[in-house]
């Protein structure tokens, strides 16, 4: 069993009896969700930032039409590049229309949402999205979402900020609300008292109804412009993966693909029980991680040495900094799923065994004592995903 060289740690290096014990107050419930915490692997060394989070725990503002809640910088210090919010739409639930001085980037997770928006040449767009559908709205571009039959829709929304916050947005009503009667009237070309009952408190988040034909509501909003040359929409869950293999399958979205994603680049990772997310590193942003679906533990690496265990589950977030080592792996025994967002135009990734596979053997059997013939065994073509050993 690996350990710190210098000061062994870890369960396995315990001798005295009282090493294990926990006497103090604790919650049994809470801590067994953690195990990785409570009994680390005695490769864990130093101190790193904690580099999980979690919507399960973070506050809802629940309103008719819907919920939102979110994981900022002032609740994850470790995630500066991106913050993240977790939101439901009734069927007809509206998120009013307002705009973001951060970019809005959103996978749906469930149901189904309809959008729209305009670009900065007044190029309408009107969409409707599935579960693993992406949306992408660059800074300052007006949009609103809504939830569609039969159940509406919830899905996470990454902000190229980690300071956004989305109860501090731009909203429509607000602005209609604190600009003079007769300013209204002269900018919309009306009388003023055709804006005497107008909302004099934002709606946010509102019941609607439930929206009609996608064509009709197209035909509206377009009229006579012209259609922006790109979609706001993609669909990642459903696109071919990069890799793909027994052992699960990556797809990414970033601006080769994705054109209209400019500042966000993603992954979608999904493994069977047991399987690996191989050891890698990202050179160009952090990694914000949002677990849709089973259990997992990531090991962080960092100079120092240092070394991090943490354990994940559905609806939790990670972070892990750029250019820091690690692995994700399947530990529950259903499928694991979960989406890496960067702030970044582009996907990137190193491969720790493509790098070691691309060196001579010579040099690298050096480093390890280790025989040339096992290096000749390992993949070296980047697998992204490994097996259950």
């Amino acid at each position: 069993t690996f350990g710190n060289p210098d000061e062994p740690q870890g369960a396995v290096n315990a001798r005295s009896p009282g090493s294990l014990a926990d006497p103090g107050p604790q919650n049994p419930a809470l801590g067994k969700q953690f195990p990785s915490a409570q009994t680390p692997p005695p490769t864990d060394v130093g101190g790193q930032p904690m580099d999980r989070a979690s919507f399960n725990n973070a506050p809802r503002r629940i309103q008719d039409g819907g919920w939102a809640r979110q994981v900022t910088v002032e609740d994850f210090a470790i995630s500066k590049e991106i913050s993240g919010v977790n939101m439901r739409l009734a069927a007809g639930g509206i998120r009013e229309l307002h705009w973001h001085q951060a970019a809005e980037w959103a996978i749906m997770t469930y149901g189904s949402c309809r959008i729209t928006a305009l670009d900065t040449q007044g190029r309408p767009y009107v969409g409707d999205l599935k579960a693993g559908d992406l949306w992408y709205f660059a800074a300052g571009a007006p949009h609103s979402l809504q939830g569609l039959g039969p159940d509406g829709c919830e899905f996470v929304i990454c902000f190229d900020d980690g300071h956004a916050d989305e109860f501090n947005t731009l909203l429509v009503t607000d602005w209609f609300a604190h600009t003079p009667p007769e300013v209204l009237a002269k900018n919309f070309g009306a009388a003023p008292d055709a804006f005497a009952r107008i909302p004099l408190h934002n709606r946010w988040i509102f019941q609607g109804t439930i929206p009609g034909d996608l064509a009709v509501d197209r035909a509206a909003a377009v009229k006579h412009a012209e259609t922006p040359p790109y979609p706001f929409i993609h669909p990642l869950g459903s696109s071919t993966p990069v890799k793909e293999s027994s052992a699960g399958s990556i797809r990414v979205a970033d601006s080769s693909n994705f054109k209209a994603s400019t500042t966000v680049a993603a992954a979608l990772v999904t493994m069977p029980a047991g399987a690996l997310r191989e050891m890698h590193w990202h050179p160009n942003a952090d990694e914000w991680q949002y677990y849709i679906k089973g259990k997992a533990r990531m090991t962080v690496f960092d100079t120092g040495p240092n070394a991090l265990t943490t354990d994940f589950a559905a609806g939790d977030i990670g972070c892990v900094r750029r250019n820091l080592g690690h692995y994700v792996e399947n530990v529950g025994d259903t499928e694991l799923q979960f989406v890496g967002v960067f702030r970044a135009p582009r996907y990137e990734e190193v491969s720790l065994s493509n790098w070691l596979t691309h060196t001579p053997p010579g040099l690298v059997a050096q480093h390890f004592n280790i025989d040339e013939k096992l290096i000749a065994r390992w993949p070296d073509n980047g697998p992204g995903v490994m097996p259950r050993s």
